[in-house]
């Protein structure tokens, strides 16, 4: 009996972006849109942008949609792509202690410290 190997691929990452973050998106073919994070997929790094990403999904008929059709929904897109922003700034985003020791992440322009 041969013993699985898991990929360092299938390991989540801890990633910078969470769920209510208001992004910009950086590259690809919405560069320069902006919106909120509606939802992270930390396994495949990839977030679902409000508004960013629209493509058109073919449905049958379903108690949900009853006429079936075509339907506009948010794609995911790469983390990588997306920067949080902090005001009207586009910014990195770092982890620190802060003086009570808990760990909180801030914008590395300008050190503000996000909720």
């Amino acid at each position: 009996m041969a013993k699985t190997r898991k990929n360092k691929s299938e390991k989540p990452v801890k990633l910078k972006i969470k769920k209510g973050d208001y992004v910009r998106v950086i590259a690809g073919d919405d560069r320069g849109a902006e919106g909120r994070v509606l939802k992270v997929l930390p396994k495949e790094q990839r977030v679902i942008v409000e508004g960013v990403n629209i493509i058109i999904k073919h449905t049958k008929p379903s108690a949900a949609h009853p006429q079936g059709g075509r339907i506009e929904v948010e794609a995911p897109i790469h983390i990588s792509n997306v920067m949080l922003l902090v005001g009207d700034t586009p910014t990195r985003i770092g982890k620190k202690i802060n003086e009570n020791g808990k760990l909180v992440r801030y914008a590395k322009k300008t050190g503000e410290v996000i909720k």
